[in-house]
């Protein structure tokens, strides 16, 4: 009997964990207790501190990031979140100080987390693919909603027991994480203190690194955060060779349908409560189907954020366009959306058969890995792109994100 298709990533996945967990000689444990900066058991720690001495020879210079900005003091880091949500009106200032080292003065409204960092919480699954990116996926002791998550060496971790589950549908159990006492948190922030995780974690004394990935307007922004994770662990190095190797397939990819004479019109999401929610034209999402030689008919639209419409008013714009992508992640056929609402079936891209939703790694439990790694990969969401617009340039690319509503 065959598998249905919505599951076979998922079964594939704990497969190939379980596999991965059978032949392993032995399991990593947990890092040393943090009551020591310096010593033997920490050899990346400074023995002799020398206020002269670069403490930090790999440094990160930024390229496409808009979102944090660090600047280097021979034995730490001083790193800025400047937009950690929209409209923000506070910013997050850390001191990253190199083990071994003195705090410097003058920081009393900074938060001080000592570097490299032997381990971490993350509070979102977009902040998991760049700790294996980086190479410091052991010093993972905990994540939140084990069923959401799809990161195939993350699920080895938690097959073998050596992660802890610190919240499940967005209800965060401060016990655990309180119990793990990880040197540092990371998570996101909306600006809504009912539903933040930070101000909960910082007045209970823990280190908490705002990601504000999702913040950025451009794909390769994004992805550009694995720089911010970095800092945290001394891996700008591997960082920097990271991100290059993305970004450059990224950039040959874009420059392939750069010059096509024919840009097919499209159009993005669904109407959710009588509401949708369009991107503008200067989102990521944007950004994306322009890379991909595709005419997204918001283009003109100047924000980065997304506009609240009517179905009337997309209907007017939309109805001709030749494709419609990121339906409803449920709807798995044309029948689907159809049965949603009638009235889709009036937009020209359904009668043409032209439907493409990133759906092909999405886990019984809904976890789709689109977002989770889709982030910190934007050259493998621009392949699937390309492919859908001018299938002609990549003939030979294998789905990895979207697929086709039949």
């Amino acid at each position: 009997m065959s598998i249905p298709r919505i599951r076979q990533y998922k079964v594939g996945v704990w497969l190939g964990a379980i596999a991965a967990l059978l032949c392993a000689c032995t399991v990593s444990t947990v890092a040393d207790s943090p009551d020591s900066l310096a010593g033997a058991e920490r050899p990346e720690c400074v023995q002799r501190f020398d206020p002269e001495v670069d403490y930090f020879p790999d440094k990160v210079k930024l390229e496409e990031a808009q979102g944090f900005q660090v600047t280097y003091h021979n034995h730490y880091k001083v790193v800025s979140v400047q937009r950690p949500w929209q409209d923000a009106t506070t910013q997050f200032q850390y001191v990253l100080v190199q083990c071994g080292t003195p705090v410097p003065p003058g920081f009393a409204d900074a938060q001080v987390v000592t570097v490299p960092v032997r381990s971490v919480v993350a509070l979102s699954t977009t902040h998991l693919v760049p700790l294996e990116q980086l190479g410091v996926l052991d010093t993972l002791v905990g994540v939140s909603d084990f069923q959401t998550i799809n990161t195939p060496a993350v699920i080895v971790k938690i097959a073998a027991q050596q992660l802890t589950e610190v919240s499940r549908n967005a209800a965060l159990n401060m016990e655990r994480i309180l119990a793990l006492d990880p040197e540092l948190v990371t998570t996101f922030g909306t600006g809504n203190p009912e539903r933040d995780a930070h101000p909960k974690l910082m007045e209970a004394g823990l280190p908490v690194a705002i990601n504000a990935e999702y913040m950025e307007s451009t794909p390769l922004g994004r992805a550009e955060w694995l720089k911010f994770m970095a800092l945290f662990f001394n891996q700008e190095a591997r960082a920097t060779n990271q991100f290059n190797g993305i970004a450059q397939q990224y950039r040959d990819l874009a420059q392939r349908v750069e010059s096509v004479t024919h840009r097919p019109t499209v159009f993005v999401g669904f109407a959710r409560n009588g509401t949708w929610h369009v991107p503008g034209g200067d989102s990521y999402v944007a950004q994306f189907l322009a890379d991909a030689g595709a005419d997204y008919l918001w283009s003109d639209d100047p924000s980065a954020g997304s506009r609240p419409l009517s179905f009337e008013q997309v209907y007017a714009r939309a109805a001709q366009a030749t494709y419609w992508l990121n339906g409803d992640q449920r709807w798995l056929t044309q029948a689907d959306v159809v049965a949603a609402d009638p009235r889709y079936g009036d937009f020209l891209a359904w009668q043409l058969g032209n439907l493409y939703s990133p759906i092909a790694r999405v886990n019984e439990h809904g976890g789709n890995d689109y977002w989770e790694s889709g982030t910190a990969n934007p050259h493998w969401v621009l392949a699937d792109l390309v492919k859908i617009f001018h299938p002609e340039q990549l003939p030979n690319h294998d789905w990895v994100y979207y697929q086709k509503l039949p």
